[in-house]
């Protein structure tokens, strides 16, 4: 929902080269698969909005699962931007 509207926006604006992947074709947590993407992609400005979510039960259940795999992602993505 959050990056949907950030690429609409980015789109309004006038951005058109918009490098986007889904989970199924950069997997993030994968710090080799973000270093590759980072390298083909050169890109000037990075916008983050990935996120693992179970909802308010998932989270409620495994507050820990979710934080952890998040901050991997984050911290993938600063490391290789």
């Amino acid at each position: 929902m959050v990056g949907s509207a950030i690429v609409r926006e980015l789109e309004k604006q006038g951005y058109h080269n918009i490098a986007l992947r889904t989970h199924k074709e950069l997997d993030l947590t994968r710090q080799n698969q973000v270093e590759e993407f980072f390298e083909e992609e050169k890109s000037e400005y990075v916008f983050f909005a990935a996120a693992k979510v179970g909802g308010i039960m998932g989270n409620a259940i495994a507050k820990a699962d979710f934080m952890y795999v998040n901050m991997i992602l984050e911290m993938n993505v600063i490391h290789s931007a």
